[in-house]
Parts: C-alpha cells; structure tokens; sequence
C-alpha cells in the first residue's frame, strides 16, 4: 500500500506529516488507515513528548477523497464498497467508530498535539486539524465546514471538539453554509491558536519549548483539560446516528450528482 502518512521522532518530538501530495492529502481509505495506525502507534511510543502534525504539498488536508463522491453519484451510501452495510453508531475504538477514530485519536494522545496548517482544510480535513490541541495557520490558510456541500453533516468527532471552541451562533452559520473562511477568521473564530508566516517552523518551536517541561505535568495537564470539554460520548454517537440518515439518502445524492454534474440540486422538501 502507498506511505499515506510518515513519521520522525527526534528528542521526544514526533514530526508527523500526510504524504499524498498529489491529491492534497485527501481523506482515501489508505488514508484513514494510516492516521489511525499513526495514533496507534504514537500512543504507546516511549519518551514522546510532543506531536506535530501537517502535510506535504500545497494543502493540509481538502476533505473526503473526490473518488468516494464519484461513487456516491453512481452507487450512493459513502462511496465504499460494501459501505451500505457499515453501521457507524458500533463504536469500534472506545467513543468512537473507525472514521472518527483518525481525528478522535490525536485528541486521546497523551501529550499536546500541533497541527500546522497551510493551504486548505476542507471537511474531513478540518475536523482532522481540530483533532489537535492546537493549531497554527498560515496567513493565506483556508477552512471549511464543507460536509453540507455534499448533503452530510460532520461526522469524524468534529461536533464535541468545535463545541467548545466556537460561539453557538457562529458554529451554526459555518455548518449550515459551508462557508469557506480565512485563517484571519478561524483566529477570530477561535479555531486558529496562531496565525504565522511559517505555521511549521512555529510548530515546532512551540514543541521545543513543551518538550523542555516536566513529562508527567504536560501529560497531566492535557488528562485535566480534555476533562474540562463537552462530554464526547453522546456527541460522537450521535454524529453517526444523523450521518447514517443521511447517507444514501435522496437528497443526499441529489447533493452529490449536482455538485459532480456542476448544475442546481433539486431536492425534495422534508418535513
């Protein structure tokens, strides 16, 4: 199988990349299989002290990969084979469901983790990027809540994490339109920590200087403060129960062939 994800671990720092360029690191299969065995493996790494996390190319992650919507268009469901028989509410990796797990589990490591973010976060991509503890962007960095744009909701741990970042009112706008917006605004927002020229190069100073403190403390402080969060159970289910709805489902389909086929949805009213 093609690397999907690369790992470097110098003086307890993991630099932790996505490595599909060519495609903008888009969420394949392949992809999700590597960054839950990323975090498989980093959770059980002696001596670790700090994540950083980013990407190759000229984008850190643009979202669900654009051949899974192509197969929606034809077959509908998520575009997997055999995926109309996947349940996403069975909780394959404790809260979580295996699609959830590639975010949910940067959150469950036991130290901090940064996500430098340059280009793109789209959907999948974005919630990827809130998986981190922190996240620095650059100037010219773009994110968006982009699961409407295909009929969908996000789905992978997004919802408990942007729960306790964002004004109610401003996390309803962004998931409702899809807007794209700029790294100036996810730092108003409070989805962005910093917003810097060189997002990686930050990073990585911000690891140096966490690196530099007491193991036990640091790994402490982050048992402490995912505490102090919205409680994840609940919202994590419940993120699959709607998804499941949803997907396959006519207008969720009618979202995909008109996106794929450039035109006007022409959905049917509900309710």
């Amino acid at each position: 199988m093609e690397q999907r994800v690369s790992i470097a671990i110098t003086d307890g720092i993991a630099d932790v990349r996505l490595v599909r360029a060519d495609k903008m690191n888009a969420l394949d299969a392949a992809m999700f299989e590597a960054l839950v065995a990323a975090t498989d493996r980093l959770s059980s790494e002696k001596g670790l002290r700090v994540v950083v996390l980013s990407a190759e190319g000229r984008a850190f992650c643009a979202g669900l990969d654009m051949g899974r919507f192509a197969a929606m268009k034809e077959k509908g469901g998520n575009g997997v084979a055999g995926g109309e028989k996947r349940d996403l509410t069975i909780r394959s990796h404790g809260l979580a469901n295996f699609p959830q797990q590639a975010v949910w589990g940067w959150r469950q490591l036991p130290v901090p983790v940064i996500a430098a973010v340059t280009g793109v976060a789209f959907g999948g991509g974005f919630q990827l990027a809130l998986g981190a503890d922190m996240r620095f962007l650059a100037p010219d960095a773009r994110m968006s809540i982009m699961e409407i744009k295909w009929g969908l909701i996000p789905d992978m741990a997004g919802t408990p994490i942007l729960a306790s970042l964002v004004r109610d009112d401003i996390l309803r706008e962004l998931t409702y339109t899809g807007r794209i917006f700029s790294a100036q605004e996810a730092l108003a927002y409070g989805l962005a920590t910093r917003v810097c020229d060189d997002p990686r190069a930050a990073a990585f100073e911000m690891a140096r200087e966490i690196a530099g403190k007491s193991p036990d403390a640091i790994r402490a402080a982050k048992r402490l403060l995912n505490k102090l969060s919205v409680d994840p159970g609940p919202a994590l289910l419940a993120e699959s129960v709607e998804q499941q709805k949803l997907l396959g489902s006519p207008n969720q389909t009618e979202a995909v062939r008109a996106n794929i086929d450039k035109r006007a949805p022409r959905f049917v009213d509900v309710g």
